[in-house]
């Protein structure tokens, strides 16, 4: 069975191993990586994730996914935390998805969420995510994401967040 037990996304090739010696940039990095623009996040399927057939759950892709987008704001310095305790709370709230299941994923695959910026807007972005198996595209989506303040109410995203969440990358 291909893509299954320890082999890495090829993202992240040249760190295969939980033991390196590199202790600065070890693997496996629990919020995963961003390589040129783009966020990485290993996601290995466990019972928990499945149906009674032992494929992924549609709902499970949604974990996943919120968990690549929550770590790519994190590492790209939005953490969520931080924003919503500034002086100025907000927070990113999930808007609109539009989402397609295209091959299903089985107990023990090891899944690569990608997340990246798609679309800056006044009080929202869109990111564009996968989740793949080695090259294979599972799971397909765009989510849209508003900036809100405590009450809900849309905010435009400042400059900063603009600039740390990056230019969208080129389709």
């Amino acid at each position: 069975m291909p893509y299954r037990t320890g082999i890495y996304p090829p993202a992240f090739s040249s760190h295969n191993s939980a033991m390196t010696s590199d202790t600065k940039n070890p693997w496996p990095d629990l919020a995963g990586r961003i390589v040129d623009g783009q966020h990485f996040l290993p996601v290995r399927v466990y019972f928990e994730d499945t149906d009674f057939s032992g494929v992924v759950y549609h709902a499970s892709y949604l974990r996943f996914m919120e968990r690549g987008r929550s770590d790519y704001m994190r590492l790209s310095g939005a953490d969520h935390a931080e924003l919503f305790d500034g002086d100025d709370p907000v927070a990113f709230a999930v808007r609109r998805m539009t989402i397609s299941f295209e091959r299903p994923a089985k107990i023990d695959d090891i899944l690569t969420v990608e997340t990246r910026t798609k679309e800056m807007r006044g009080a929202s972005m869109i990111l564009a995510q996968r989740v793949m198996r080695g090259d294979e595209a599972l799971v397909t989506a765009d989510v849209q994401a508003a900036l809100v303040s405590q009450s809900g109410r849309a905010r435009r995203i400042p400059a900063e967040l603009r600039r740390i969440l990056g230019e969208p990358a080129e389709d």
